[in-house]
């Protein structure tokens, strides 16, 4: 079983396993969320999880005054996915799983075998509706960026415009803290949803004076800007998940050690300007921006002669 699987989903496959192997019959009651935070030492919210898990797959249904018990087998024929979905709704299905699992463990931690486990299908049938991993991932991008409603009455002003991309793109990104990561500037992923979004940009040059080039490298250029500052949610998302600490504290917690390094006197600019400073992601990727467009005004207020 792979270790990276999270606590509730490692549960739940170990008694979707006694299910399947007849250790658990219809009828018979499955560990109750007490008990299994006492022989897996979790909390009792990932017991309810892992059981919540196993009732979407239909094995198993909760019975009031009595328990969770194991659900009748379905009929010849019958599977867990409904009759009429097809093979278009299935890679659906298939790219949700990988987003929510990507969103909640990170995307190194979503393996084929491990979107399996979570749907309760083997890896191999996976493949038939998927390529690869590359591909899922590829999937994943599209889908979460086509979550993005952008706005069909935007600003009129393009800078207002442009402001209004960067604050939809930063939404995306933590939102799904995976993505920045997935995207590569130098092998761009060919996703229609992603290109909407630069086409939404372009747009809001026109009109203005510049050539075709210029727009381009501005509007990709606020692209990977974005992109560029969210590269580093992931990372910490995964530390806070792991050490249970977040930046903001991690950073106070190393107040001491920053103080000992600059306050004497080897680094005169930085500890004047520290005194001052109060900077966050949030702050730091705003600067830049006003800064970049502050630059685009000053090219479409004095083009360049061609």
């Amino acid at each position: 079983m792979s270790q990276t699987q999270a606590p509730y989903a490692r549960i739940a496959a170990e008694l979707r396993g006694r299910i399947e192997r007849g250790e658990l019959r219809p009828g018979d009651r499955v560990p109750s969320t007490r008990a299994i935070t006492q022989r897996w030492g979790v909390a009792m919210a990932t017991a309810s999880k892992a059981l919540a898990a196993l009732g979407q797959e239909g094995l198993v249904r909760a019975v009031p005054g009595v328990g969770t018990l194991v659900a009748a087998r379905p009929a010849p024929g019958q599977g867990r996915r409904p009759a009429t979905e097809d093979d278009g709704a299935r890679r659906g299905r298939i790219v949700r799983a990988a987003v929510a699992i990507a969103d909640a463990e990170g995307l190194a931690s979503l393996t084929m075998r491990r979107l399996a486990a979570e749907l309760g299908v083997s890896a191999m049938s996976l493949y038939r509706h998927v390529s690869s991993r590359e591909q899922l991932v590829v999937l994943m991008a599209d889908a979460v960026f086509g979550e993005q409603t952008l706005p069909e009455r935007p600003p009129p002003h393009w800078r207002d415009r442009l402001e209004l991309s960067a604050a939809l793109q930063w939404r995306l990104y933590l939102a799904h803290p995976w993505l920045a990561g997935a995207m590569n500037l130098s092998r761009p992923l060919l996703i229609p949803n992603g290109i909407r979004h630069i086409d939404w940009a372009l747009a809001a040059l026109d009109g203005l004076g510049l050539d075709d080039d210029t727009r381009m490298h501005a509007a990709v250029t606020l692209f990977g800007y974005v992109r560029g500052h969210a590269v580093d949610l992931e990372p910490e998302s995964d530390a806070a998940r792991t050490s249970g600490v977040s930046g903001q504290e991690w950073m106070r917690v190393q107040e001491a050690r920053l103080a000992a390094l600059v306050d004497g006197g080897a680094f005169p600019a930085f500890a004047g300007a520290r005194a001052d400073s109060a900077l966050s992601p949030e702050s730091l990727l705003d600067y830049g921006l006003t800064a970049l467009l502050d630059g685009l005004a000053t090219r479409i207020a004095s083009p360049p002669p061609h």
